[in-house]
């Protein structure tokens, strides 16, 4: 194994060079003329030497250097052995940076490398996708020129990164920046999209805000109705009427409270497994019963149902969605409306659809329809006695089932409310034969 070049080596060189010379003056004399023979060249060797070294080192430039002899081999041989470790030095450094990007790229946060100063010089694909940066096209730029919001500037520039920055850009999205340093004079930022969070939390505030609305109307009917007949005697009519107000109240509330549990239970499954084969024909042949009792023969009920129309799915969700628009239909529409249900096949599926002609909706109010408490009228549908939940049961069920509600109507036009379950889902007659 080699080893360093040592003032020994080198001494020895010399001597050895120079023995000849001494050999030579001796038996011919001109020993002088004979020594600055052999040190010329050994000097033309080194330069030879150093010729071949500058040569690899600024044209060659590969990996492995020239073979040496002498007291150039461990230099070369040392300078190769150098390459070699740099060489491993960057693959591992390059391994570290791609796992370090791959790792970056998979987080759910925009992640930005800048300078103390807000120089770019990384970013990953989501904060190219939430805040349009390009890379590499963006990169020595200022975070600032690249991101003009007030709020964000005056964030870097105060350099406390102790709480986060909640930010909203021009497109309407909530980003949650967070800022941490990051190696030496160097930032971290990650951008978090807390739109849907947002939305989320007003939603709730809504949420809680209509349960407390609704629930606070029958139980203040309830309350006036007990104080009165605890401070007096009422005769018996008035007693009579008191009670039956108390019962549609509690009613009232009672439906409200299975409307809500349903549609936290649909919401709850958002994955189903749909494999119950449901008998749909005899399912709405109940359900026509169901709306000719709550109608009292005010409608002109017809069921247009195709008598072999089986599909899978899950029954106690599919049921809620076709019950509440049939019971939708006979709750808020006029009395002597025709109202007609529709179950057969179509080219792309089942086609289910509850249409009247009745007042009609006006444009405006049919996107909202399936929010949550939502009602066009909110006289007649308390009159009612609708909690306003029944179309966003309809939403969640039918888009657990691969379907999406349609709403048409205009008004003096009437309405319609349909939706088509998947081919996949139907269950052909033979197949429905082998499994009986």
């Amino acid at each position: 194994m080699l080893e360093r070049l040592s003032w020994k080596r080198l001494v020895l060189e010399l001597v050895l060079c120079c023995l000849p010379a001494f050999i030579l003056g001796a038996i011919f004399g001109y020993l002088p003329w004979f020594l600055l023979a052999a040190v010329t060249g050994l000097l033309i060797w080194h330069f030879w030497n150093l010729l071949r070294l500058s040569w690899w080192l600024w044209v060659d430039r590969s990996m492995t250097p020239p073979p040496g002899s002498g007291s150039w081999e461990p230099l070369l041989y040392g300078l190769y052995q150098m390459q070699m470790r740099n060489k491993k030095r960057r693959r591992e450094l390059g391994s570290l940076i791609k796992r370090f990007r791959s790792g970056a790229e998979s987080l759910p946060d925009a992640v930005i490398l800048t300078t103390e100063e807000g120089t770019m010089f990384w970013c990953n694909g989501l904060a190219q996708q939430l805040l349009g940066l390009r890379w590499p096209d963006d990169n020595g730029q200022n975070i600032l020129n690249l991101l003009r919001y007030p709020e964000f500037t005056e964030y870097l520039h105060k350099q406390d990164f102790s709480r986060p920055l909640n930010l909203v850009l021009n497109n309407g999205r909530h980003l949650e920046f967070r800022i941490m340093p990051y190696s030496e004079q160097q930032l971290l930022m990650a951008a978090r999209d807390i739109t849907q969070m947002h939305q989320l939390e007003g939603a709730r505030r809504n949420f809680f805000a209509n349960v407390s609305h609704e629930l606070r109307t029958p139980l203040t009917v309830l309350q006036g109705y007990l104080e009165m007949m605890q401070e007096q005697k009422l005769d018996e009519p008035l007693r009579s009427r008191a009670l039956h107000t108390m019962r549609e109240q509690t009613s009232r509330m009672e439906g409200l409270v299975k409307q809500l549990l349903t549609l936290s239970k649909i919401e709850a499954s958002p994955t189903l497994v749909l494999n119950e084969k449901i008998d749909v024909p005899m399912m709405l042949r109940v359900v026509e019963r169901e709306a000719q009792t709550l109608s009292h023969g005010n409608h002109v009920l017809h069921f247009e149902i195709e008598p072999d129309l089986v599909v899978l799915g899950n029954e106690e969700q599919l049921r809620s969605a076709m019950s509440n628009l049939v019971y939708n239909a006979v709750n808020h529409t006029p009395v002597g409306t025709e109202i007609t249900v529709c179950w057969k096949r179509v080219p792309h599926g089942a086609w289910f659809s509850v249409s009247d002609n009745g007042p009609g909706i006006a444009s405006e109010h049919i996107p909202r329809l399936t929010e949550r408490f939502y009602r066009v009228d909110k006289a007649r549908s308390r009159q009612t006695g609708g909690s306003g939940l029944g179309l966003a049961i309809v939403k969640h069920a039918v888009n657990h089932h691969d379907a999406r509600l349609d709403i048409e109507s205009a008004p003096g036009k009437g309405a319609c409310f349909s939706f088509t379950l998947p081919e996949r889902l139907i269950v052909q007659p033979s197949r429905e034969a082998v499994t009986s």
